[in-house]
C-alpha cells in the first residue's frame, strides 16, 4: 500500500490550498483516512478524519470551520480543502489510512503513512 500526497506549497495568510493523497490497494474504500501535520520543532498532530462511507468526519479544533476532508472512493483518493491559512498551519502535512475503517483521532491507530507534502504560509 502506498499513499502519495501533493498539493503544497506557499501561500499568503488567508490563501487557500487543496491537498490530494492517493492510495494504492482496491480496499482503499474499506479505510477511514486521515491527515496529520508537524511544524517544526513540534510533535506531529491531528487535523482531519474521515470514514470509509465520508459519514462520519472530525477535526482538530484549530482547523475547523477552515479546513475540510472529504473523499473520493472511485478515485481512491482523500481530499483536504485549507481555506483562511494562517502561518500557524504552516507544516508537513501528512495522509494516513487506517484499515480497521472507523476515523481516529490518534496517529497510533493508522497503518500506512504518505511521504508528507510541505505546506507554508507566510504573513
Amino acid at each position: 500500500v502506498q499513499l502519495q500526497a501533493c498539493g503544497g506549497g506557499l501561500v499568503q495568510a488567508g490563501g487557500s490550498l487543496r491537498l490530494s493523497c492517493a492510495a494504492s490497494g482496491r480496499t482503499f474504500s474499506y479505510w477511514a483516512m486521515g491527515w496529520f501535520r508537524q511544524a517544526p520543532g513540534k510533535e506531529r498532530e491531528f487535523v482531519a478524519t474521515i470514514s470509509w462511507s465520508g459519514g462520519t468526519i472530525s477535526y482538530a479544533d484549530s482547523v475547523k470551520g477552515r479546513f475540510t476532508i472529504s473523499r473520493d472512493n472511485a478515485k481512491n483518493t482523500v481530499y483536504l480543502q485549507m481555506n483562511s491559512l494562517k502561518p500557524e498551519d504552516t507544516a508537513v502535512y501528512y495522509c494516513a489510512a487506517n484499515r480497521d475503517s472507523l476515523p481516529r483521532r490518534e496517529s497510533r491507530y493508522y497503518d500506512y503513512w504518505g511521504q508528507g507534502t510541505l505546506v507554508t504560509v507566510s504573513s
